[in-house]
């Protein structure tokens, strides 16, 4: 059986309605998952199809989109189905049809990631692990966030970093030095996105915002806020609303920097240089700060 016709199957026995492919588009924008639109005579729905051994990544998909979706604080495209056939795995969820922002979208989203942000745990970490990218990310729960982010976060992309080939110059030295960053500051276990950059981000015909591509965890919601500064691409109307809703602490500044060395590290794992150049850069910065 083709995977399509297994898709089709897996549609109509989630929805409950008889769906076939009429038509089928591809959708760029991921460097992971091909992706494509599938449409029906009624129903579209939106399609990524990776190796049989991607599998549980896709149910790891399934469940940070459950667990936002869950809180109503912001939207999320509804998971459909997901499997395997002909060699492959594929994850279908609801088609969002996209818009550009209006003049209120940035405060909406801004207002909406505060909501979200709100949802707590009582430990930091979740009850699975999942990905960032196509790396592991380990969720074991911590009771301590300096400890959860010390070992789970940067030691581990430190470590494959050096499996990689790069040795990152005084990360010792960082490791150790990271409580000072919170004298002043004693974070909570927010539910968070996690991989919260200008590409998982959209509008729908609404002009109102919707997220995807979660790998969710709980910890401190600065995180998420940091990598929306990584790479750009957010409205300053975004940050104006979210601080409105849920100020940021005082110290975000220099814990920004500290909180997207993880992402650097996770992109040199991925993509290599210039990402090693510019993850020692931070650490100097960081050890430069205290």
């Amino acid at each position: 059986m083709s995977i399509y016709k297994s898709i089709e199957e897996a549609i109509s026995k989630a929805t409950g309605n008889l769906f076939r492919i009429v038509d089928r588009s591809p959708i760029g924008g991921g460097c992971i998952n091909q992706a494509e639109k599938l449409e029906g005579s009624r129903d579209a729905f939106f399609l990524k199809t990776n190796r049989a051994s991607f599998l549980p990544q896709f149910d790891n998909e399934i469940a940070s989109l459950r667990e936002l979706a869950e809180t109503q604080a912001i939207r999320v495209p509804t998971p459909i189905a997901s499997g395997t056939s002909d060699g492959k795995s594929y994850l279908v969820l609801e088609y969002i049809p996209q818009s550009r922002p209006g003049k209120r979208s940035w405060e909406i989203l801004g207002q909406q990631l505060a909501n979200l942000h709100r949802f707590s745990s009582p430990r930091f970490g979740w009850n699975r692990n999942n990905a960032i990218g196509a790396t592991p990310q380990i969720n074991t729960p911590r009771d301590n966030w300096i400890n959860f982010y010390q070992e789970h976060r940067l030691t581990f992309q430190i470590d494959l970093a050096a499996h990689k080939g790069f040795r990152l110059a005084n990360s010792k030295a960082l490791l150790e030095s990271i409580p000072l960053f919170f004298a002043d500051y004693e974070p909570e276990a927010s539910l968070l996105h996690g991989d919260l950059w200008s590409g998982n981000v959209s509008f729908d015909h609404h002009e109102d915002p919707f997220l995807f591509d979660p790998c969710c965890y709980y910890g401190d919601r600065e995180t998420d806020i940091a990598f929306t500064e990584f790479f750009g691409g957010f409205d300053p109307r975004f940050y104006k609303s979210y601080n409105e809703a849920y100020p940021l602490n005082s110290g975000y500044e220099q814990r920004r920097i500290l909180y997207n060395l993880y992402h650097c590290l996770n992109h040199y794992n991925l993509f290599g240089s210039p990402y090693d150049r510019q993850a020692s850069a931070m650490v100097s910065d960081l050890l430069t700060a205290i």
